[in-house]
């Protein structure tokens, strides 16, 4: 195996400029650490507020992704054989440890979630991060097959991807987005009812409001949510995209008698608490049930240009990172030289 590898480096807190590639050893295995080869990692906001210097404790030169999916590359543990599929989220990759942003990446073994899947790697790149958000977020909503979802924040990874798990509940949706052209996105997904939400006040299909709302603006929305949530219905916060913190909030006040104000955030299903839902996520996949929403994919060249792209609000879903550059697919690793007993010939699925 090659002893080094490239890799994004965020140099310093600042714009899509402060990432650079460049060449690093390849971690050395340690005792409750494994060496994955990434295959790919799917790009994540939380990634652009880090490396705009907003994640308290995270210090430069950093390795940034809080997520990835490979195969293990080398290992102490018998548990995870060289060759295995694996995908990883949170955990504190890319924050006080170096994350997916590179071809490989050393991280612990609790954080390791074997999966076997037909995927290709851009797929399955999409799936950790985005689906196990989702439906955790749903989970922490209890919102239940008839009832009505109001997602804000529609067109990002998370909410398309809430949605068409949603549909496959029998739950009626309706999604917000703030550009029209993004509708076609929201309905592929299996909501009916598309809301532009141009600032002003937002107005739902239904009367008495919506039974749930899953909130992926964040701050800057939740007060309005709580409002537009019908009485004794149930608002979770999921998402952070206008902001982490509501000024002067005052929960007596804001939050309706009866209403529930909750949230969710996926560290809680990392390791072995996401390893289940996962494996029903890609399943589901592979049926055709839910849709992976993979937005464009870049090479790892091209990450700069890819910040861009998600800090531009262009996306409507996952962008998708692969560090073998554009096309690659889950055949890569075998043909790269990873061996072992859940290695595959080369081709086009992982």
């Amino acid at each position: 195996m090659t002893t080094t590898m490239r890799a994004a480096v965020c140099v310093r807190a600042g714009g899509p400029e402060v990432l650079r590639i460049r060449e690093l050893p390849v971690p050395a295995v340690r005792p409750g650490w494994s060496l994955v080869r990434v295959m790919g990692a799917g790009l994540n906001r939380s990634e652009l507020r880090t490396r705009q210097g907003h994640s308290p404790g995270v210090r430069f030169p950093r390795v940034l992704g809080i997520e990835c999916v490979g195969v293990v590359a080398a290992s102490a543990d018998p548990a995870l054989r060289e060759g295995t599929t694996v995908a990883a989220v949170m955990g504190e990759m890319g924050r006080r440890f170096d994350g997916g942003y590179a071809e490989y990446a050393l991280l612990p073994d609790a954080l390791l979630m074997p999966v076997r899947t037909t995927l290709p790697w851009e797929v399955l790149a999409a799936l950790p991060e985005t689906y196990l958000t989702a439906h955790g977020a749903l989970d922490a909503l209890g919102v239940r097959p008839g009832e009505r979802l109001l997602i804000r924040g529609g067109t990002s990874s998370v909410g398309l991807a809430a949605a068409s798990i949603a549909r496959g509940r029998g739950v009626e949706v309706a999604a917000t987005t703030r550009r029209p052209g993004k509708a076609g996105a929201l309905r592929a997904a299996g909501v009916e009812h598309v809301l532009l939400d141009d600032g002003g006040p937002l107005r739902t299909p239904w009367s008495a409001g919506p039974s749930h709302v899953l909130d992926l603006v964040g701050a800057s929305t939740v007060a309005g949510s709580l409002r537009l949530v019908r009485r004794g219905g149930t608002v979770c916060v999921a998402g952070s995209l206008g902001g982490w913190l509501i000024e002067g909030f005052e929960p007596i006040a804001a939050i309706p008698s009866g209403t529930r104000l909750t949230a969710f955030h996926s560290d809680d299903v990392k390791g072995a608490a996401g390893a289940a839902v996962l494996e029903r996520v890609v399943r589901n996949v592979e049926a055709g049930v839910y849709r992976p929403n993979v937005d464009r994919v870049f090479g790892l060249d091209d990450i700069a240009e890819a910040h861009r792209y998600m800090e531009e609000n262009r996306a409507a879903g996952k962008v998708v990172m692969l560090p073998g550059g554009h096309g690659a697919r889950a055949g890569a690793a075998a043909a790269a030289g990873v061996t072992g007993s859940a290695s595959r010939p080369p081709g086009t699925r992982c």
